[in-house]
Order: structure tokens, then sequence, then C-alpha cells
């Protein structure tokens, strides 16, 4: 289908539409309800699909002029899936894969409901965008299709945000992530990041919005080689034709379903949670670093409330050379913007005078007050790592407990590593050279499932003394049928620790401390180790 046609032709309905009902966005601002608790009641939503063959000439009474239509009042669309529906513009053929999609949306309307919960702070701001940039507007449903709307989100990929940006692809396109703050996470300037993403693509593919589409799941590099390859041998290049993972596959229908459902609701029956189509959240851009409790006291808002909107910040302040930045529901932000007038920037945040100890450094500092060790540096004007003991630094901390920052990364770790995943927990400190597939494998675990219990990916990196829970189907105590004993095992070409320690059904942790080694050393064939083993559970 010729993209630009679909632009001309939507062109071309809308002006149809203001003549004959004076179609007009409005731009109110109201507050946002918390959408947590948010359990606003159902509304039907009109299918407002125009049908050019059921338009009719608008009366005219007989003292109006030719003129007088022009001067109508404008109706405003009250509704934003509305908005969004009379804005498609993607065609969407009736084929398996966007059938089995469909299907699967339309007997799951409570992921639907769910998912219009979460949106309903963010769909505005992104909807406008999209409209600014003249894009089509299916692209308003694609974080449902990447997150399901979830700013927290974390894939097994390292992806994050609503729009799953992976760490290479968001510093591309300027999105700034550090112990601070992740850019990922922030709705407003990950929105702006992916439809330029998105923009690059299409211009890439020669106009192509499903080969952008496939590519921003899949890369562009995997879809220009899969069109080589069709074009090598004859075959046809569009979308439905390229060899591309099974994901990718199923990501564009995906799109295309939601957005089929959406300009057909009431032949699904599909009721989508109201949304107003009026901004939810102010931007408000503050001068300096605020701490979130303050800016929550500030605003009147919940902490969590505040720190929902605003998901980007990973500790309990914004990132000290920003941004600053705050998304408020209108009512909190005018209330906020009053309290930041008549307080001094420094009141902003709380400070602690800390008396430099023998043997600390800044790093010690920094980690024992959770901040950063740059921070310290400039606050204290402070060009090196050197420091004195008997000095004074003057250190930014919290004003509330940690713990009271429910959504800060740390705090979102430990609720997770704090549910039941399995019979029994081990608690796991890591040591330099761990990695999560050498402890998946001494323990029996899955890799996947054991970054998942820590808040991580399979491909995250591990630090010295990070603490890991690893969750067993059984007792995690070591069994024994009696049967115990020590033997001495000559190391073989290809083996690690953890294979050892899988074969034996010991932990590397054991290993070590039986041998006196240490993991981040290289085993060397024909060496000797010593191990406690219950020879009945050796694996085979």
């Amino acid at each position: 289908m010729n993209v630009r046609y679909n632009f001309l032709t939507s062109s071309l309905l809308c002006a149809s539409l203001l003549t004959l009902s004076g179609c007009q966005m409005t731009s109110i601002l109201h507050p946002s309800e918390d959408v947590s608790v948010n359990e606003k009641a159902h509304e039907p939503v009109t299918d407002t699909a125009l049908n050019l063959d059921e338009l009719q000439p608008v009366p005219v009474e007989a003292s109006s002029t030719e003129h007088e239509s022009k001067n109508a009042k404008p109706v405003p669309i009250d509704d934003l899936w509305q908005r969004i529906r009379m804005k498609l513009a993607l065609d969407v053929p009736d084929n398996a894969r966007v059938n089995s999609q469909r299907n699967w949306y339309v007997s799951h309307p409570e992921y639907l409901e769910r998912v219009g919960k979460r949106a309903e702070p963010f769909l505005h701001l992104i909807v406008e965008e999209i409209d600014r940039r003249g894009m089509p507007m299916e692209f308003a449903l694609l974080p449902i299709v990447e997150s399901a709307f979830d700013p927290f989100a974390y894939s097994h990929g390292s992806a994050s945000g609503v729009w799953q940006f992976i760490p290479s692809t968001a510093r591309h396109y300027g999105l700034k992530i550090d112990w601070w703050y992740d850019g990922r996470r922030d709705v407003y300037a990950a929105t702006k990041a992916a439809l330029d993403y998105l923009e690059a693509l299409h211009d890439y593919f020669d106009g192509n919005w499903l080969h952008a589409l496939a590519a921003y799941n899949s890369g562009e590099g995997r879809v220009a080689a899969a069109i080589r390859r069709n074009k090598r041998k004859g075959e046809p290049t569009d979308f439905w034709h390229l060899d591309l993972p099974r994901e990718t596959r199923a990501y564009v229908p995906k799109l295309l379903a939601l957005a089929d459902i959406l300009a057909n609701t009431d032949k699904y029956g599909i009721v989508w949670y109201p949304i107003e189509n009026q901004p939810q959240l102010n931007v408000i851009e503050v001068p300096g670093q605020i701490d979130l409790a303050r800016a929550a006291e500030m605003s009147e808002l919940p902490l969590e409330t505040l720190h929902r909107y605003n998901s980007a910040y990973n500790r309990w302040a914004t990132a000290p050379d920003g941004p600053h930045r705050l998304l408020l529901p209108q009512p909190n932000a005018s209330i906020f913007e009053s309290a930041i007038k008549k307080t001094d920037p420094k009141d902003w945040l709380s400070w602690k005078r800390h008396k430099i100890r023998t043997g600390e450094s800044l790093l010690t500092i920094a980690k024992k007050y959770n901040t950063s060790v740059d921070v310290i540096q400039s606050v204290n004007d402070l060009n090196g790592a050197l420091i004195r003991a008997g000095d004074y630094l003057l250190i930014p901390v919290a004003t509330k407990d940690l713990e009271q920052y429910t959504l800060s990364s740390n705090q979102r770790r430990l609720a997770k590593q704090d549910k039941q995943y399995g019979q029994s927990k081990i608690n796991y400190d890591v040591r330099s050279g761990d990695t999560l597939w050498d402890i998946s494998r001494a323990f029996n675990v899955g890799v996947r499932e054991l970054a998942s219990w820590n808040s991580m990916a399979p491909g995250d990196y591990l630090r010295p003394g990070q603490q890991l829970v690893i969750w067993q189907k059984g007792d995690s105590s070591p069994k024994s049928t009696g049967i115990l004993r020590t033997i001495v095992y000559q190391v073989r070409s290809g083996d690690s620790l953890a294979r050892i320690a899988n074969r034996f059904n010991v932990t590397i942790s054991q290993i070590e401390q039986w041998n006196n080694i240490s993991r981040n050393r290289y085993l060397q064939p024909g060496q000797h180790l010593t191990l406690k083993v219950d020879v009945v559970n050796v694996n085979s």
C-alpha cells in the first residue's frame, strides 16, 4: 500500500470531517489519577471509522449563507482512542499471522484493559508527538507490543522502558544512562528517541514502514540482509515474504492486529479503557537536582506515585547533572511550581557533614551514603580521589529512609528477590570472575530464571560483592545418602569450575574452599582437585 496515498486520504477525510462536523482536538489540561489505584469503570467507545458513502450534506437553514459552515463551532474529540482511530494509516492484510495475533488480543480483553490503565498517563504525549511529525498513528500502539506500557519493563535482551531500547541504541539516539538516571525509562525522552529511530529506519528502507518496524525489533542489518537474499532469489521483498526471526515475524502482525481491533471496535466487541483526549501530565523543568521525596511533598503527591510518573530516576533524587525534569499531573504541577519559587535550591536536598576516617576512600563513602563519587567531588570541589583522614566532606543524602523510595533501582531489585519462586532460597555473594552462566550451572538452574529472580538480564555483568538469590525446588541444604567420599579429581582439557561443580553436585564456592583456589584463575589440565561428594548423587 502506498503510504503517501494513505496520508493524503487521511487528510481528505479529516478535511471532510471538519467541514461536516467541525471536529477539532482540545488542549485542556486535567489531573491524572494514580494508575496503580485507578479503578475507573469502563464506558463504551464509539466506533467512528468514516464511510464516505454514508456522509450526507449538512442541512442549511433559509437564513444561512454558504460561508456560515466555515464559522461553525468545532466539536471536540473527547476520547483519545477515537483520535488515534481516525488517523490510522497502515494497511492491515487478511493473513494467518495477523489473524492469530488479533484472536489472542480479542480473547484477552482483561489484558487490553490492564494496558490501557498503564497507558493513561503517557498516551496523550505520545499521540501529540506522532501527530506533530505526521507519522502513522499506529505507532501510538507500539508500546503495547513492546512493553505492555510498563515503564519498568526489562527484557532478557537488556532492553528497558516502554519503547524497549537496548543500551547501545538508546545512547546513539541521545538517551543518557548512568547510575542516577536511565533515559530508556523516561517516557518523555524515550518517545522522541523511538520516533527518531523509526523515522531513520523509514528513510533507510526507502519509505517502507513495515520494514522499518521489523528493523526496530531485530535491527536494520538483519532486515536488510533478508531483503538482499530475496532479491538474489528473485522473490518478493515485502515484509510478509522475508525470512526473519520468529519474534520479528510476530512483532509486526501484533501491531497491525491491535490497529485493526481499534479500527473495528464494535465488530470485535472490545471496550477500550477510556482515556480522555487531554494532556495528563505537565512537563516541569526543575533548575537543579531535587530529592524525589522533597518533590513529592512540594507537589502534594505520594512518593511512589511521583516516582511512577518519573520512572527514569534510579535513585532517591534526580540526576546531579540532569535531567531534572519531572512529569506531574496539572494541579500538582501548579502546586509544585509555586513551591519551587518559594524555596532555595539548597533546600531541595538534605546534607550530611562527614568526617573522613583512616582507610576510607571516596568510593566507600559514596556507597555509605548511596550517592556517587562524582557528586561528592563536585560538591566539595575535589579534582581527584585523594582525601585525608580528619578532613570533612559535605554529602547530599536522601531525605527519607531508602526503603521508602520503593521504585528506586535497589528497592525494585530487593522486592523482586523477596518474591518466592521455589521452596528454598539461597543467598549468594558474587565473587570476582563469576558469571550468571557459571552460577546457574553450579546450582542447576536456568540462566534466564536466575537473572529474572534478581531483576537482571542474562547478559548483564556481575560485580564482586553483589548479592543474588537462587531459588531451588526442594530443600537447599545438601542432600546426603550417607555415602560421602573425599576424592581427588584430575582436571581435564575443557574443564571449568562450573562444569566440575555441576557434575559432582557441589558448588563452585565449595571447590574453592576445599582447594584454597580462586575462580578467577584458570584451571590447568592435569591439576588435582579435592572434592567431597555424595557418590550416589554424582551426575553421569
